[in-house]
């Protein structure tokens, strides 16, 4: 079957093969026997039908028309050969190492698992000797997030410490090629099926996979029917917790960072009128001064903002106030969002001001963070945790400042700097 390698593993429409390719494929039924799309298992509708009475699907449209008078098709999955993939050379401290021992068992018997660490305790390196450990025997290994920054932070990682190929997809990667170790997007997993014999997820309390039943059913497709799934997070969901409770998920569980110090706790300060001033092209004077005092420590300073709107005009006005400072602003909707990232880690920028597109999966060394608005209703609580792990996380700087300003603490707030401080607590620390 050479010249199909590329197809072997994932999920196709008609449209996207040749003749050829689809006398030598596998045929799946489109349409489920609830009536609902194979693929992102959302219910066909009548209303989105085709002038031969056909239905499709609009939920995942952008992938390739999924119809009910096709059959999806797919190749199935090949092994790859056997080797010695992992080639970090780091060392994991005792508490990392017992996790690790403990999730590379969990995958040698096929038991789903959950990793609840800490922000900044070294999840990523935990996992590497089980996925090398599927990788080395010819097995295929998919490390999936929601958030397309964390894809891309965990691509440069993972391709210096492992020797395989590793292909990375998001909606704006280049073409797939075929690879033991696939770092993607969620959405991507759409794409594949029975494809991976470990799929682990990265960030699974965030938003858009957490309640999201058509991702939940992109990793069902997605992993092979003896596959193990991993869900790693630092915020745990209820739902995550209900299957630990009834023998689902094996928990492993590390309160600790892997320096050993505590996670840095927030500090609430009021801040009213924030809006109101910024309106008129000026800052509230105590936040004025918490950024002028900050700055003399000559640390970076990330600033937090509810909305994109909010971020653009605040930043505006602290290029006014503060000249001498090189500032950034990125959301969701910044096209050179990732310059503007790695430009802020060079230190080529001291101050940026972010959505919560940057709360979770990226580290800055000795950053400083400020959280403005962190009342609105926009901050969960684990959302709160995410942004509060940026701190501390380097050994160089294991501490660092930390203030959520807000016109009236909540439950969010509340419920985050109550689960920091029972971490510590767990860890030993209070």
């Amino acid at each position: 079957m050479t010249g199909f390698e590329h197809l072997y593993g994932r999920l196709l429409t008609s449209g996207q093969l040749t003749e050829e390719e689809r006398q030598m494929a596998n045929r799946l039924a489109s349409k489920t026997k609830d009536g609902s799309c194979f693929r992102c298992g959302t219910a066909f509708v009548a209303e989105h039908s085709l002038p031969n009475g056909a239905v499709y699907c609009r939920e995942c449209l952008m992938l390739g028309r999924v119809r009910t008078d096709e059959d999806l098709y797919y190749f199935p999955q090949q092994g790859f050969p056997k080797q010695q993939s992992l080639c970090w050379t780091g060392q994991l401290t005792d508490w990392q190492q017992q996790v690790s021992d403990g999730l590379c068992q969990a995958v040698a018997e096929r038991r789903a698992s959950l990793v609840h660490a800490v922000t900044g305790a070294g999840k990523t390196e935990m996992i590497y000797q089980a996925v090398a450990s599927v990788i080395d025997e010819g097995g295929a290994v998919c490390l999936a997030s929601p958030r397309i920054d964390v894809c891309i932070e965990l691509y440069k990682r993972l391709s210096k410490d492992f020797a395989c190929p590793i292909s990375l997809l998001h909606g704006e990667s280049e073409a797939y090629f075929r690879t033991p170790l696939v770092i993607a997007t969620t959405h991507q997993l759409l794409k594949f099926y029975q494809a991976f014999d470990l799929i682990l997820i990265d960030e699974v309390d965030a938003f858009p996979y957490v309640d999201n039943p058509m991702l939940y059913r992109a990793v069902e497709n997605a992993c092979k029917p003896d596959g193990v799934q991993v869900f790693l997070t630092a915020t745990s969901t209820e739902a995550l917790d209900k299957k630990v409770k009834r023998g689902d998920l094996e928990r492993f569980r590390l309160p600790r960072r892997f320096h050993g110090n505590p996670l840095v706790p927030p500090q609430k300060v009021w801040l009213a009128h924030f809006e109101r001033e910024l309106g008129k092209k000026k800052l509230v004077k105590k936040l004025e001064r918490a950024i002028r005092k900050q700055r003399e420590s000559g640390y970076p300073l990330l600033i937090f903002v509810p909305e994109i709107k909010l971020g653009q005009a605040f930043c505006q006005v602290l290029s006014q106030v503060f000249p001498e400072e090189l500032i950034g602003f990125v959301s969701s909707q910044t096209e050179n969002r990732l310059e503007l990232v790695e430009g802020f880690r060079k230190q080529e920028l001291s101050i940026l001001v972010s959505t919560t597109i940057l709360e979770r999966g990226v580290t800055f060394p000795c950053v400083d963070v400020f959280v403005v608005d962190a009342h609105h209703t926009l901050y969960s609580s684990s959302s709160l945790v995410q942004i509060a792990g940026r701190v501390g996380r380097s050994l160089e700087r294991p501490t660092g400042q930390l203030l959520f300003f807000h016109a009236g603490s909540n439950r969010a707030i509340e419920r985050a700097i109550a689960e920091i401080r029972l971490m510590n607590k767990e860890a030993g620390h209070e």
